[in-house]
């Protein structure tokens, strides 16, 4: 993981405007923010510990835990709410055995929820990994988590 850090470093001067561009580097490649990697960030930028570490829990894009392979995104916004997506919000919850912000066991899958997706024409939404799902009810849930059916694998 340092080498990986160092390497990102290389990219970037070392000035108190490069924390939030560094973060976001380090957790594209990473995945996440380990603490080792904040403090790493602190020394580089010559700020304290503190400064980042507030940085990295403030901002809800940075995650300071390792997340699933895959992240579902339950909207919350009005739109969803009205037609039913406190329910399918449940759903998921008991299909996953999770609450949002955690992670599967099996280390599959994050659920999160948001304020708004934006795409209220298309009510109640759930995203999978950037894919927006329409329109969910408790088929489409189902459909969402069925292992997919390629008939051939390919390595």
């Amino acid at each position: 993981m340092k080498e990986k850090i160092t390497e990102i470093f290389t990219k970037f001067t070392d000035e108190r405007d490069n924390l939030i561009p560094l973060l976001q580097k380090i957790q594209e490649e990473l995945g996440y923010l380990p603490e080792e990697s904040l403090k790493e960030v602190a020394k580089f930028l010559h700020i304290p510990e503190s400064e980042v570490f507030g940085v990295g829990t403030f901002y809800s894009q940075f995650k300071l835990k390792p997340g699933g392979k895959k992240t579902v995104v339950v909207c919350r916004g009005t739109a969803c709410h009205v037609k039913g997506g406190a329910r399918i919000q449940k759903d998921i919850e008991k299909m996953l055995g999770v609450a949002p912000g955690e992670t599967t066991p099996d280390m599959e899958y994050t659920l999160e929820t948001v304020a708004c997706i934006g795409a209220c024409a298309l009510a109640p939404n759930v995203v999978v990994d950037k894919e927006i799902f329409g329109q969910v009810n408790a088929r489409k849930i189902k459909e969402m988590f069925a292992p997919a059916e390629t008939g051939t694998t390919q390595d």
